[in-house]
């Protein structure tokens, strides 16, 4: 069975697309490094990260929308920093009362929370831009041509395999069980048990997704050993990188410099 909606890559004859992986993985991974030194409070700078951003998504043929919608997964790491309003020293900016406790937002703990927020949410953009227009194989071997050590880049793919392998399992107890669940078509009648009945039938469900997916687990990591697995998907060797792949990635270093320049003169 094909989880196709798991692969975030999209297929597409964009420039974004056709740029060289490795090229794509060291400018990402730039760019994430380069948002990170932006100080709190330089708007400025995020703006024009953002718009770094946006003209790569506009330019990728994805669709600004799927990168949106696909950059919530940002909002727990944004929640995390919710403390910082409250603990931050300086002056208040208003104040609450929740019961016994008394809490103030502070101005600075304000503008320290928007600058986590716009940085986790823009340098997710850039990781689901990379893997929006990029296969993961050749993620994992631009990995490789860069010299990432063999056995982190065999846990990456791995990770990302038995992901399918797992979701498959849960497709296939789902429907197992819709299969000896009966239904009537009587709205007002409810199937089923009580709260607690459904609950352990999940427990018991989940417990068996677990069992069923270290048994394929173990079967498909004896079936790669029989076939001659050491740690490492071959693959053919990468191309040279060309002329074109040469110029995007100096254009994007000296771009990426720029706003690392910016970031320390803010900073001063």
């Amino acid at each position: 069975m094909h989880i196709h909606y798991l692969d975030p890559y999209k297929a597409g004859e964009s420039v974004v697309h056709w740029t060289d992986a490795r090229v794509k993985l060291v400018l990402g991974l730039g760019f994430i490094v380069v948002a990170s030194f932006v100080p709190v409070g330089a708007w400025a700078l995020y703006f024009l990260l953002f718009v770094i951003v946006f003209a790569l998504e506009i330019t990728s043929d994805v669709g600004v929308g799927y990168y949106l919608k696909r950059s919530s997964i940002a909002l727990p790491f944004i929640l995390a920093a919710l403390p910082l309003l409250f603990t931050i020293p300086g002056p208040d900016l208003f104040g609450f009362t929740i019961g016994t406790w008394e809490l103030s937002v502070r101005v600075a703990g304000v503008e320290r929370f928007i600058s986590i927020a716009l940085k986790s949410w823009i340098s997710i953009q850039i990781a689901i831009l990379i893997t929006a227009t990029t296969p993961f194989p050749e993620i994992l071997t631009a990995m490789r041509s860069l010299k990432v050590p063999r056995l982190l880049v065999a846990v990456f793919g791995l990770m990302w395999r038995y992901l399918f392998v797992f979701a498959d399992e849960t497709i296939r107890l789902l429907r197992a069980r819709a299969a000896r669940s009966g239904a009537t078509g009587n709205q007002d009648l409810r199937t089923g048990g009580d709260l607690i009945w459904r609950a352990k039938t999940t427990g018991g469900l989940a417990g068996n997704l677990f069992i069923r997916s270290l048994d394929r687990g173990e079967r498909i990591y004896l079936a790669m050993l029989s076939r001659g697995y050491d740690g490492e998907i071959r693959s053919l060797p990468h191309p040279r990188l060309g002329t074109m792949g040469w110029i995007v990635l100096v254009f994007g270093v000296v771009l990426l410099g720029l706003v690392f320049f910016l970031s320390v003169l803010a900073s001063s």
